[in-house]
């Protein structure tokens, strides 16, 4: 029987829409308010996780994204010079999380969820604030331009400068910055051939993989100081990534200035003490922003969706699941990014034959680092998997 609930979800990234579409099958009145114009996503691509894409498979779209999937070889960590430090593939990563590493753009992603929506449930342009968390005997209220919206659910997923964050948590610190700043690119690279990696130097680091539709995602970090910029981002890939091994040079020759995205990175230091309060629940960035050294920031965002809509009438519940875990994730996301970008020369060789000699002994360090974050299943079956075998 369709449950007669109303939420409102602010914020139309990934988080927000996941949760939209996670709450519109169990029969709720979802509302999205988007602050931008439209919905198309601030960045360039997104690396889904075994753990995220099961939560997916709950709304129906996990297999759909699977087949984007377009690693399929060799891949590791490597030095600028191409030395490879460690090394696995696709079929390893399978067999030892029971599913993918999937890479698409992010636009891809926000298309696929908005699709499962109803034609009026996003509202773009629409700035909201919330007026009243609300309690066990009143809903809550979220102001929009020309009035206000009651809900019984609230999803604050405005992001990592989140204002309902500050306005249910004000003694709360905020994000600080991570020491480092990223850069991001997607672009057509053809007849250049290579094996998906991560490239780890003094200070920065460089990744570039394959996405299914031809083109490549490459991205780099190095410490900066925040809000340092350069004239031309192009160049200053240039200045710091061009001597590095191939196919980096290659990728930055086919950069146009305007291909860059610079972004510095901030997190939340300090837990929040609670995901939720009153009729409001946080998710994604806004509730535990955390560096992308692992890839989970997304993945997190998706996972907390499909709990919070398992959990959508109980809301300390909902903290219980997902409060331990995210902080856990988060804090193991900030000593990745120290141990990735130790500048140090004699901390870099001591890190880099420390890997290798791992690496030789076991699974690669890439596998090592997922334990206990790709593994994890969502709290409920995948419904959409039981609809398709009962239509058999």
């Amino acid at each position: 029987m369709a449950e007669s609930r109303t939420a409102v979800v602010v914020g139309g990234g990934i988080g927000g829409l996941t949760a939209a579409v996670a709450l519109h099958r169990c029969g709720w009145q979802v509302t999205v308010l988007e602050r931008a114009a439209t919905l198309a996503p601030v960045g360039a691509a997104i690396s889904l996780a075994p753990n995220s894409l099961r939560a997916l498979d709950v709304i129906g779209v996990g297999d759909e994204i699977r087949d984007l999937a377009a690693w399929q070889g060799d891949g590791g960590v490597r030095t600028p010079r191409g030395r490879w430090l460690s090394r696995t593939d696709a079929d390893a990563v399978a067999a030892r999380f029971g599913g993918p590493l999937v890479l698409l753009h992010r636009a891809t992603l926000v298309a696929t969820l908005t699709a499962r929506l109803p034609r009026d449930a996003v509202r773009t342009g629409t700035p909201a604030t919330l007026a009243d968390p609300g309690d066990a005997r009143r809903p809550a209220r979220v102001s929009v331009p020309g009035g206000a919206l009651e809900a019984d659910l609230v999803v604050a997923a405005d992001g990592i400068h989140s204002a309902v964050r500050r306005t249910l948590f004000p003694d709360h610190p905020g994000p600080v910055y991570s020491g480092f700043t990223t850069w991001r690119v997607v672009i057509p690279l053809p007849g250049v051939a290579f094996a998906s990696h991560e490239t780890w130097g003094r200070g920065r680091i460089w990744g570039t993989h394959p996405l299914k539709d031809g083109r490549v995602y490459a991205y780099a970090a190095a410490l900066a100081p925040a809000g340092e910029r350069a004239p031309d981002e192009r160049a200053e890939l240039q200045r710091r990534y061009g001597d590095w091994h191939r196919p980096v040079p290659e990728i930055l020759d086919a950069i146009r200035p305007d291909d860059v995205l610079r972004h510095d990175v901030h997190h939340l230091a300090r837990p929040l003490p609670a995901l939720h309060r009153g009729r409001v629940a946080l998710l994604g960035d806004a509730a535990h922003a955390m560096p992308p050294t692992l890839g989970q920031g997304g993945n997190q965002a998706v996972e907390d969706a499909i709990v919070l809509a398992h959990h959508r009438t109980d809301l300390p519940a909902y903290t219980a699941a997902r409060l331990p875990r995210t902080t856990a994730v988060a804090r193991k996301a900030v000593r990745t990014a120290r141990l990735v970008l130790a500048a140090n020369p004699a901390a870099v060789a001591v890190r880099d034959a420390l890997i290798a000699t791992l690496s030789a002994a076991g699974p690669a360090l890439f596998l090592r680092s997922f334990d206990g974050i790709a593994d994890w299943r969502p709290p409920q079956p995948p419904y959409a998997a039981v609809e398709a075998r009962g239509s058999r």
